[in-house]
């Protein structure tokens, strides 16, 4: 039958975009106030540790919550989606795109989290949205939960580190399967989950000065999120057997900084905490190296009987990820300068180029990634995030010549296919973001990722214009091509 040659005929190409940064319309429709609503915007002149960036205390939640106004929080703007869904679709049509990825706001479903009865028009709102996606023949790829969740649950029951909210999130997962279950297909419990160790406050609604111990508030918050997800993945395939439900991860794999054993160990040490992740909701189970690191780190989990029983018999159908850069792992940091990275820094690796923001571009990182996370899981890979942030301008004449993103873009869809012609199993390929939206870790505008420009600055000045990049043909035609032609 011979090695495949190409990308498979059903392949989903596409784009990707989280509801807290392109939505906008934070107080209409019933919605309620989410985590990332919380998150001012602010001049930044270092990017080499965005976890203090995104830091968020009890006193700046008080003053977010006091401020009722978008003013100052660009989350709260967005790109106004919200209200341009179908301007932004018939665009997304006009690429060809096959797949959407999508996130649905929690809080405009339960404003509280806790609500007796799920708010009617956060529902119709989605209804809208996939019945305009259907119109054009795009399949939606939904993510439950992407970076935010009621801040009610972060105030009255401390975020994921309460067990109690796992019947909350699980009330929302049945509402909104039940409610689409003829128009969605693809579920994704959370988004980037081992963001929670990572920013505690962004992935689990964690506040850092209400906890004694972070790192065992993050890993029992964590635990929560994979009990949670697998009462999702059980629940969606009761309500409709043909759902197919992942999980998703922000893989970052770790290169030895060199051939020392020591930093060949490090390396090791670093992706096996970035993929136990994948290690409890692909293979059913922690982990074996896990119990003597929560010893080692003073972290002691509070599991209920038949948790693990119920992480066994409820893995996930297909495993997602994000794939932007490769980071470096030594046990001599101090010898290495420091760069950024998504959502903390990383040693430089000196044969990679960086981003404005510091991020090392790896395409080859993304062909090893799907080589070994297949060898690992055996299970269907879905790249949903991977993209070029970039400050692009537009032109007198009104173009924007982004030939860097083609030139990312090409590099990473090239190695994509090189490992489906090595044989992984790739399910599709959907862009961040189609189309230029507020930055997760910094909250700006102008970190662009997107092949449609939007009209809006730092401060949500402009006009919110949309228009077509250089970028926007270049994808189209790789779309039409099934990823064959990509000059």
């Amino acid at each position: 039958m011979g090695a495949p040659k190409g990308f498979p005929e059903n392949f989903l190409w596409g784009g990707a975009i989280a509801a807290n940064q392109a939505e906008g319309g934070y107080a209409e429709g019933g919605k309620g106030l989410s985590t990332a609503d919380m998150v001012p915007y602010f001049e930044k002149k270092d990017y080499t540790n965005l976890r203090e960036l995104m830091h968020v205390t009890s006193e700046k939640i008080e003053t977010a919550i006091a401020h009722n106004s978008a003013e100052g929080y660009p989350k709260r703007y967005g790109i106004d989606f919200y209200h341009r869904y179908k301007e932004d679709i018939a665009l997304f049509a006009e690429l060809g795109f096959k797949a959407f990825r999508l996130s649905i706001n929690w809080p405009r479903i339960f404003p509280n989290g806790d609500d007796a009865e799920p708010n009617e028009q956060g529902l119709k709102f989605y209804d809208e949205v996939f019945d305009e996606l259907r119109k054009y023949g795009i399949e939606p790829v939904v993510t439950l939960s992407h970076y935010e969740m009621p801040i009610s649950l972060v105030l009255n029951y401390g975020g994921w580190a309460n067990r109690k909210v796992i019947d909350f999130y699980v009330k929302y997962a049945e509402t909104v399967m039940n409610r689409y279950k003829n128009k969605v297909k693809y579920w994704l419990t959370f988004n980037e989950i081992n963001t929670t160790i990572i920013e505690p406050f962004t992935g689990g609604g964690i506040v850092e000065d209400r906890v004694e111990n972070v790192l065992e508030a993050s890993y029992q918050a964590l635990h929560h999120q994979f009990v949670a997800s697998s009462l999702a993945v059980k629940l969606g395939r009761s309500i409709n057997p043909d759902f197919r439900i992942g999980c998703m991860l922000a893989r970052m794999i770790h290169y030895p900084a060199t051939s020392r054993p020591e930093d060949v160990h490090q390396a090791l040490v670093d992706n096996q905490l970035n993929l136990l992740h994948t290690d409890v909701q692909a293979r059913g189970a922690y982990p074996a190296f896990v119990e003597r690191y929560f010893e080692d780190n003073n972290i002691h989990l509070a599991k209920e009987p038949g948790d693990d029983q119920l992480l066994l018999d409820n893995t996930v159908d297909f495993i997602s990820f994000s794939y932007y850069t490769s980071l470096v792992s030594t046990v001599t940091p101090e010898e290495y300068g420091v760069t950024g990275g998504n959502l903390y820094s990383t040693v430089k690796n000196p044969n990679l180029p960086v981003t404005e923001w510091g991020w090392q571009m790896d395409p080859v990182g993304l062909r090893i990634v799907l080589k070994e996370m297949y060898d690992r899981y055996g299970l269907p890979l879905f790249v949903v995030e991977n993209g070029l942030g970039a400050r692009d301008r537009m032109e007198e004449d009104g173009t924007i010549n982004d030939d860097y993103r083609i030139d990312y873009l090409r590099k990473h869809i090239s190695q994509m296919k090189e490992a489906v012609m090595d044989g992984v199993e790739v399910m599709g390929y959907t862009m961040w973001g189609a189309i230029d939206i507020i930055s997760a870790s910094t909250s700006e505008m102008s970190k662009r990722y997107g092949v449609i420009y939007v009209d809006q600055d730092d401060k949500g000045q402009g006009t919110l214009n949309r228009f077509r990049k250089k970028s926007f043909g270049w994808y189209k035609k790789a779309i039409a091509s099934n990823g064959e032609d990509l000059d």
